[in-house]
């Protein structure tokens, strides 16, 4: 899409015998590369004036032709996006065209006046303004360093979210931040446990099934995000009445990945949050897959693999209107697609990233919301690379690698959000969300069907579950959820609300 300062480049220079930077190259500078290359922002040089242009010209050119930059990473066609970064064909030959002329600047009073960025916060006075807990230094020089941050809150009302923007005070070392929602306390717990602020990985996630009360809607709720921050991105409010649930009593976790830039600095972030006075009329259902970014999957790469695939579907039993999506993985993703087949049989490529980067997380806002009727089937793809070859791979010679929350290791789902079409929709929607979840999850956890009978836990035929009894890799899920008394065993009691458990979680497998 091309947007109206560049048309107005493109048809001067239909009309002029020389492409100048005053006349033809300044717009589109301004509105695709001023915003992260200048001072304070993650570009390692300004691009602002024509004496900055015309200095990296030819690295422009390279990185425009090979479109590393702007970046963007989805490469589907038949879809157009609301924050689309790209460069059309004409835009980068009206760039090269400039090149081959010699760069020249062009009529001194035709000089383009520089773009006015807002010192304050882009999108108005905030509702609410959070401030990192602690602070952490970011050293001059090292490897990338990926860590996530708690933003106490713990509100004693639900709010709804139309938009959060990041001022990050570490902002040459910045390249992007992930906003997740912890309703289940473990990020206060891991916060600053190795003697720095915030805490390493992603392990928040852990308790989203040990929270208490329902550990489905834990899951939704606790694994929720608010969104993203890249360098230089334009922060933007949700269309219509939509918004992002944000419950009470949660806090905010920003993953952060930084870069070091050659100077040492402090980051101790603010994040501001725009309420709406009411609830949307529809709500945002984000639907996952895999779910629990990819734990259900079992993501177990052998070192050596080139092309190990994790896939997930799922029929939508009510129509919806697509609104946004996304991904997350780490290192070793290669590709990453969502293809939602119609009743009809029509595919539509909803997200095609055929080149996975972990530095260039986004979601994606489809212009117009997208139709999918009831009977859809959404389908999620995603490859890893953990061969030698993949110079992304973090390990040399490379290693076996499993889901985790550290950065080493790897996660992957593709998030759909959409909105039910008719409102009275919600309810079975979040049912088949609801039922999706569960059945990965038990097959995830409890494969063996005796394991679906409490009784084959007590090994020693004493009457209760001892800790030691219940196999090691849902432990924590089964005594953080039944264990009420916290004695590390299950009483007849404890046995009996577990039991209801998994029968619910075998007459859904079985479906």
């Amino acid at each position: 899409m091309i947007r109206i300062p560049v048309l107005l480049s493109l048809f001067t220079i239909s009309s002029m015998a020389e492409t100048t930077f005053n006349d033809n190259i300044a717009p589109l500078i301004h509105e695709n590369c001023t915003g992260c290359h200048r001072p304070g922002q993650s570009g390692p040089f300004p691009l602002i004036t024509y004496q900055d242009v015309r200095k990296r010209s030819g690295t422009i050119e390279e990185v425009l032709l090979d479109r590393y930059m702007p970046p963007w990473k989805p490469v589907n066609e038949n879809i157009h996006f609301a924050n689309d970064r790209r460069l059309s064909d004409e835009e980068i030959e009206l760039f090269s065209a400039w090149v081959e002329a010699g760069t020249p600047e062009g009529d001194p009073e035709k000089k383009p006046v520089l773009p006015d960025f807002p010192s304050t916060w882009y999108l108005g006075k905030p509702d609410l303004v959070l401030t990192m807990k602690g602070s952490f230094e970011v050293p001059a020089e090292g490897r990338d360093i990926y860590r996530s941050f708690l933003f106490p809150l713990q509100l004693p009302e639900d709010k709804w979210v139309k938009a959060v923007e990041l001022r990050p005070k570490a902002k040459s070392s910045v390249h992007h931040a992930l906003f997740f929602i912890d309703s289940s306390g473990e990020a206060r717990k891991d916060d600053g446990k190795d003697g720095q602020a915030g805490f390493r990985g992603m392990s928040f996630l852990r308790g989203q099934f040990t929270a208490g009360g329902d550990p489905v809607a834990g899951a939704f709720g606790g694994a929720s995000g608010l969104g993203g921050h890249v360098p230089g991105a334009t922060p933007a409010k949700l269309p219509g009445d939509l918004a992002m649930f944000l419950p009470k009593g949660s806090d905010i976790v920003m993953q952060t990945h930084f870069h070091p830039s050659g100077k040492k600095e402090t980051e101790q972030a603010e994040l501001a949050l725009y309420f709406t006075d009411k609830a949307p009329d529809k709500n945002l259902v984000p639907i996952q897959l895999p779910p629990v970014f990819g734990r259900t999957a079992r993501i177990d790469i052998p070192a050596g693999e080139k092309n190990y695939l994790v896939e997930d579907r799922m029929t939508l039993p009510v129509p919806v209107e697509a609104v946004l999506v996304g991904g997350h993985a780490h290192y070793i993703c290669r590709t990453m697609t969502m293809t939602a087949t119609l009743p009809d049989g029509k595919v539509m490529t909803l997200l095609d990233i055929q080149d996975w980067d972990l530095d260039w997380q986004d979601r994606y806002q489809f212009e117009k919301p997208i139709s999918l009727p009831a009977g859809t089937v959404l389908k999620s793809k995603i490859t890893y690379d953990n061969s030698a070859g993949n110079t992304e791979n973090p390990f040399s010679p490379p290693r076996r690698i499993k889901w985790g929350q550290e950065s080493t290791d790897e996660m992957g789902s593709i998030t759909l959000t959409v909105i039910p079409k008719n409102k009275e929709d919600a309810p079975a929607l979040t049912n088949a969300q609801r039922s999706h979840l569960v059945q990965s999850v038990a097959r995830r956890v409890m494969p063996e069907k005796e394991k679906m009978e409490v009784q084959s836990y007590d090994s020693n035929g004493d009457g209760l579950v001892q800790e030691n009894e219940v196999p090691a890799r849902f432990r924590r899920q089964i005594l953080g959820r039944y264990d009420k008394n916290g004695d590390k065993a299950l009483d007849q009691e404890e046995q009996a609300e577990l039991q209801k458990g998994l029968n619910a979680l075998r007459s859904l497998l079985t479906r």
